[in-house]
């Protein structure tokens, strides 16, 4: 007797509404796959931009929505000898990207929810080779938080511009991305400076381990504000989630990095060269990261002990509700729908 399983699919148009509960075989593992019993699966921004069909307008459906999981292994396919039955394990955003530089078959052409399919189900089949092991320290929660927004953080500190004890990190927003940042760069003994929209949001991040507030509504020169608390020389690193281009370079100090990591602000942002060449800036754009980036990251969780922060769990039939709760942005860390 075919096994069926729980699932929500985008189909027949754009938006929330166009997301339905609907029952599909549960699939079996090929050849080097193995078969993952989702337990937990976070939202990110670019799950909603997939779904209100801002990320691809002709956008192939139906399509099973979110990118990232977490769960446990329950079958395994023929050659299959990474992973075993019953390891805990969280699912990589770019299946193909193992490590080293990045292509586009191993980044985009590879994704998981768009163009691939994506967690919102109860059971997936992946390649073995596109999941990690998690510590035993998180719980599938925390752990489904981590596949693009915790791991987009790790590349923006210390990947390419490798932050260090004593560094000044400015940190844009108090969402998914940013939170670990903040978490990430005290971990690493960096002074961290967090701009928001709120009071209530810079208290938690302040809880995190932010050294240093802004509320970007009160105080719009934020980048001045930056430069003032550093006594005019700058920060070393601004992961900049809203794509300001301008205030992040201003902010920056010679030789500094803007860690490009969100369009916020819209797909296109302008550049002041001058002051981009004055200070040898260098602006690097994050595609979240490889299973290596992934796997050192989860070290780090594991040595300095950090739990992923965790705005609201939703039930699987409030999938919707999780959705919409992102397009809001009023959270702090993520939104994580509890699949059972």
């Amino acid at each position: 007797m075919e096994q069926r399983m729980k699932a929500w699919v985008l189909e027949g148009g754009f938006g929330t509404d166009h997301l339905r509960p609907v029952e599909l075989p549960v699939p079996e593992p090929k050849r080097c796959q193995v078969l993952v019993r989702i337990r937990a699966a976070s939202v990110n921004y670019r799950d909603l931009m997939v779904v209100d069909g801002v990320f691809d307008p002709s956008l192939p459906m139906p399509l099973v929505p979110l990118s990232d999981g977490a769960g446990e292994v329950v079958a395994t396919g023929e050659d299959a000898r990474r992973l075993r039955v019953g390891d805990r394990v969280a699912t990589l955003f770019q299946q193909k990207w193992l490590g080293g530089r990045p292509t586009p078959r191993t980044t985009f052409e590879a994704s998981l929810g768009y163009p691939k399919g994506g967690v919102l189900a109860q059971y997936v089949v992946l390649d073995e080779d596109g999941l990690v092991v998690l510590p035993p320290s998180l719980t599938y929660e925390e752990g489904s938080t981590l596949p693009i927004a915790a791991v987009t953080a790790w590349q923006a500190l210390h990947v390419d511009a490798p932050v260090r004890p004593g560094d000044t990190v400015l940190v844009l927003g108090t969402g998914g991305v940013a939170a670990f940042a903040v978490q990430l760069a005290r971990a690493s003994g960096a002074r961290v400076i967090v701009a928001s929209s709120s009071d209530e949001k810079l208290a938690r991040a302040r809880e995190l381990g932010a050294t240093d507030l802004i509320n970007y509504r009160a105080t719009p020169d934020w980048d001045a504000r930056a430069l003032e608390l550093t006594g005019g020389v700058g920060v070393d690193v601004v992961v900049d989630i809203a794509g300001d281009l301008r205030r992040s370079v201003r902010a920056l100090r010679s030789g500094g990095q803007v860690s490009l990591v969100g369009l916020l602000a819209g797909a296109s942002a302008e550049l002041d060269v001058v002051p981009m060449l004055m200070k040898r800036a260098r602006v690097q754009g994050i595609s979240v990261g490889s299973r290596d980036m992934f796997e050192d990251l989860l070290r780090a969780v594991a040595l300095h002990r950090i739990r992923p922060v965790i705005h609201r769990v939703y039930p699987f039939e409030a999938a919707r509700e999780a959705i919409d709760a992102q397009r809001r942005g009023e959270h702090v860390g993520k939104l994580v729908v509890a699949v059972g």
